[in-house]
């Protein structure tokens, strides 16, 4: 096998044997590749501390193409260290870990891997990690095939006059295609389009009312429910200890 380099993610971990683990690891070359880790739960294992979830470094191995590669050490490129000192930003990016590994099964793109290690290290600088949980949320429904419509209308396309956001519809309704669908606040619907768009990495500055996070946050739950067919553990935990939830 060759030795290969490959910046990554550690996205989930499997106990192998007595003392070993197997990793679930997206990298911005090869996508998810299984990867052993070998001796990694004994005390004394230099691999023990990077053989775990949110493990963001350059993973040195011998790769294996259809099949388990082998880890020899990781030089961690971010320790992620404030997301792993705070219970609401671990669960946050727990559910982002297995959002984007079922996302990344949906769609191989190489764009969800700059997407990923963005909302990351911006949950871990301090942004509020329901926000960004929320801007990669939006950002993933492309991905996923079910991509919402904000540029106008999504009943008959007029750019004038849009009045709400609707999961049922797929996007913005103007006034004459209301019909039943509920009413959002003027600022949610801009901020939703706003956030649809952004560079994640180049966030600087990101402070919202309770009501407006609220409203993005139930709209989508329910967009993702409704549209996505994706069913995620981590999501109704989320909902347990969010303030919002």
């Amino acid at each position: 096998m060759e030795i290969k380099k490959l910046e990554g993610i550690v996205l989930s971990e499997t106990n192998y044997s007595e003392s070993s683990k197997i990793l679930n690891v997206l990298t911005k070359e090869n996508g998810i590749i299984g990867v052993m880790s070998k001796g990694c739960r004994k005390i004394k294992s230099p691999l023990r501390s990077v053989s775990c979830k949110l493990t963001y470094g350059n993973f040195n191995i011998y790769y294996k193409e259809n099949g388990l590669s082998t880890l020899i050490s990781v030089d961690v490129l971010n320790s992620l260290n404030n997301i792993k000192k705070d219970i609401a930003k671990i669960s946050y990016a727990s559910f982002l870990l297995e959002l984007t590994e079922q996302v990344y099964r949906e769609n191989s793109s190489k764009d969800i891997f700059p997407l990923f290690i963005s909302a990351l290290e911006k949950i871990n600088e301090g942004f509020d990690p329901i926000i960004i949980t929320n801007i990669l949320e939006l950002k993933y429904l492309d991905y996923l095939g079910v991509g919402l419509q904000l540029d106008g209308c999504s009943v008959c396309g007029n750019t004038e006059d849009i009045v709400t956001i609707s999961g049922k519809y797929g996007g913005y309704l103007c006034k004459d295609c209301l019909k039943d669908a509920p009413i959002i606040s003027s600022k949610t619907i801009k901020l939703i389009r706003m956030f649809y768009y952004v560079d994640i990495s180049k966030i600087s500055k990101l402070d919202l009312h309770y009501d407006t996070i609220k409203e993005i946050n139930d709209f989508l739950d329910e967009y993702y429910d409704e549209y996505t067919g994706l069913y995620l553990k981590s999501k109704q935990f989320l909902k347990n200890i969010s303030k919002i939830g």
